[in-house]
């Protein structure tokens, strides 16, 4: 594990990855991205581990990119570079077998409100502010628009694009980008309440359904539909299933073993 990251086993099943660069606001450098990739590797590969939470050390959640070190050697072929290292990140999180939801306890912003739309889930402290703000340097948040035109309705997304200006976490609940508001004090406790919920489903059916709906999110409806009867199908073969049925038939709680 890379200093720019802590992990720690919360419970059988859970971790938290907390970004810990808190001196400069949990920016997204080289170095940051380097090792959030390295780290979902090797969660993916982990078939322990149901849910995962994404936390940020210090007073912001993530604040972007690290602009002075976008600075020091600017080229566009650098630049092009840097933002596909990046857009791996944030796909390799919708890629993960497992749940991911963010605990936002400070600011994030630019690529920092596109981690959070790209976790599955998030809780976020009443004092969190949220904001896609590169149209005050004169930089577009395009890769950020990504994320959060999937997130969010297309005016409320095209109000922070263009505006630059933060809102707050009541809002970004409104909008659908979060889905919890709570005390400062409470956001790791009620991010791990939420993690428990799903720590309870089976993990077959966790990985499948992530997976699709992701999947036919992007494509048409009739596609979409295809999609997913295939991958009901394969769950419904699925032994945790078979079981889950059979209990609801009988009137039991189910006994899954994984």
């Amino acid at each position: 594990m890379s200093d720019l990251l802590q992990r720690e086993t919360v419970k059988p099943g859970l971790v938290r990855v907390t970004l810990n660069r808190p001196e400069a606001f949990n920016s997204l450098s080289e170095g940051m991205l380097a090792a959030l990739k390295h780290e979902l590797d090797t969660l993916a590969k982990d078939d322990n581990i149901k849910v995962v939470i994404l936390a940020g050390a210090g007073k912001a959640f993530c604040a972007g990119h690290d602009l002075k070190e976008m600075r020091a050697a600017p080229s566009q072929d650098y630049y092009e570079g840097l933002f596909k290292q990046c857009s791996e990140v944030m796909l390799g999180i919708q890629r993960l077998p497992q749940v991911v939801i963010a605990q936002v306890e400070g600011v994030a912003t630019a690529a920092g409100c596109q981690l959070v739309a790209m976790c599955d889930l998030a809780v976020a402290a009443e004092s969190a502010k949220f904001a896609v703000s590169g149209v005050n340097l004169g930089l577009f948040c395009s890769t950020p628009s990504v994320a959060l035109s999937r997130n969010i309705g297309r005016k409320e997304a095209m109000y922070m694009l263009v505006t630059g200006e933060f809102i707050s976490s009541d809002q970004a609940r409104d909008w659908g980008l979060i889905n919890e508001v709570v005390a400062k004090e409470s956001v790791a406790q009620a991010t791990e309440e939420l993690a428990d919920k799903i720590l309870k489903k089976p993990a077959p059916a966790l990985r499948l359904g992530k997976r699709l709906f992701y999947e036919q999110i992007e494509t048409n409806i009739a596609r979409a539909y295809e999609l997913a009867g295939q991958t009901m199908a394969c769950n419904m073969m699925d032994e945790t299933a078979l079981e889950g049925v059979q209990a609801f038939i009988e009137k039991r709680s189910p006994n899954w073993q994984k």
